[in-house]
């Protein structure tokens, strides 16, 4: 598992990117200063950093600076300035990405995969998974059933992605309308539901493989003929 280094001087952001680290099966870790980021990263090997600019005692620029002197690691720098000269500098400095504020952690997420890719780490998800006739191919976003492409929503992809990374592993409906629809979704859980629903109908004769877990959530089981 790839850990992250999240770097802000704001609590609620570094949480929040934290948070969303975790559910896409990333480890996170926290520094609330570029001074903090630079000790961290001399003790320990991260395999991407993710840092704000404008921070105290030492802003990100300054920070990426001294961490490039012993390490190569993958930095995205957060800033909430727009101008081309900082993503310019940034990137001359040896940044790798720049994500201006305020952002979605989705995308940063997705982001953080690319780089793991470009830089030779990606991911098992880059492999289809193969049960028995259902095939899902998480990098291409294609579903097939016995040989058939299945034609589904965006939500009941993401859906049916996160929970096939998390296969065999009971997922509350909070998690999965967390992971899926995101912290700020406040409808209600027959929104998920329904999209069970809906997603079970598109998987045919595989339905089966989501498993209703009463009073808690779904679990999808299955065994990956490629693993």
């Amino acid at each position: 598992m790839k850990t992250i280094l999240i770097v802000d001087d704001e609590a609620q952001i570094r949480d929040i990117i934290c948070k969303y680290a975790v559910f896409s099966g990333y480890k996170a870790e926290q520094a609330e200063n570029g001074m903090r980021a630079v000790e961290m990263c001399r003790a320990k090997a991260y395999d991407l950093i993710i840092m704000d600019i404008m921070m105290p005692e030492l802003d990100g620029f300054s920070a990426m600076r001294e961490i490039r002197k012993t390490s190569d690691v993958p930095i995205i720098m957060l800033s909430a300035r727009g101008e081309e000269y900082d993503k310019i500098s940034g990137f001359e400095m040896g940044a790798d990405d720049y994500v201006t504020k305020p952002f979605s952690p989705k995308e940063l997420m997705l982001r953080c995969a690319a780089l793991f890719k470009r830089s030779g780490g990606g991911s098992d998800t880059d492999k289809p998974y193969v049960f028995g006739g259902l095939t899902v191919d998480i990098t291409a976003r294609i579903v097939t059933v016995d040989g058939k492409r299945v034609d589904m929503s965006p939500k009941e992809y993401d859906l049916l992605f996160y929970m096939v990374e998390n296969k065999g592993i009971a997922l509350s409906r909070d998690k999965l309308i967390t992971a899926v629809w995101g912290y700020d979704y406040y409808g209600d859980e027959r929104t998920l539901d329904t999209h069970i629903k809906l997603l079970r109908k598109s998987l045919g004769a595989y339905s089966d493989m989501i498993v209703t877990l009463r009073g808690m959530g779904y679990r999808f089981e299955g065994e990956n003929a490629l693993s």
